[in-house]
């Protein structure tokens, strides 16, 4: 029994150091990859779109409902990368977040330009069924146009895109403590709408937990 549960500690350990191996890795051709878009280098802007381009497009998203004008936007984030990436300095910001401040504007721009509203479109998870529930999306997406536009938006960064707290601040310009602040309003208030809203419990994809 003790040597089962060595062994299993053994492959956590193993799997942990693996993950850290690949995010230092992946920051390494990011890095690489931005110096050269710096210099011009039309390989380098490839592998960032190729690495890039499904964050920003599901960050778009959750400001643009037309899933092609969200594609659109994408586009010309990409597009407008070519000339504004040799003002992104490392030493500031991780690239993460700096390329979705671009997205963020971008997709402002695009909804001041329409004068459109933001709304969420966000895939939900049945507990029960594991299926994808249109009803429980369309409630929690209600839900979400009630939060104030800050909470709503840090609960889309943690939960949909996938950012760290500290991610989130370097996207936002806030203070790390400020985003924790604004994550915890954020849930209480998503919860309070969605019992208004009579809508049974749901699980955000990853988890709102």
């Amino acid at each position: 029994m003790w040597e089962s549960a060595t062994s299993s500690q053994s492959q956590f350990d193993r799997s942990v150091d693996r993950q850290r191996a690949d995010a230092a890795a992946d920051s390494q051709m990011v890095k690489r990859a931005v110096v050269r878009a710096q210099q011009g280098d039309h390989e380098g802007l490839h592998f960032l779109y190729t690495r890039y381009a499904p964050d920003v497009l599901r960050y778009v998203r959750s400001f643009v409902r037309d899933h092609h004008e969200a594609e659109d936007i994408t586009q010309n984030v990409f597009i407008k990368l070519m000339s504004v990436i040799g003002k992104y300095e490392a030493r500031e910001v991780p690239f993460t977040a700096w390329i979705l401040r671009v997205a963020r504007n971008a997709a402002l721009d695009h909804m001041r330009a329409r004068r459109a509203t933001p709304c969420e479109d966000i895939r939900v998870q049945d507990d029960e069924s594991g299926r994808l529930s249109h009803e429980r999306g369309q409630d929690l997406r209600q839900a979400l146009e009630t939060l104030p536009g800050e909470q709503r938006e840090v609960l889309i960064l943690r939960h949909i895109v996938g950012l760290s707290p500290v991610e989130i601040a370097d996207v936002l310009g806030k203070t790390e403590s400020s985003v924790h602040g604004l994550h915890h309003r954020g849930r209480l208030s998503l919860k309070t709408a969605l019992q208004d809203l009579g809508a049974a419990p749901v699980v955000a994809h990853p988890g709102l937990s």
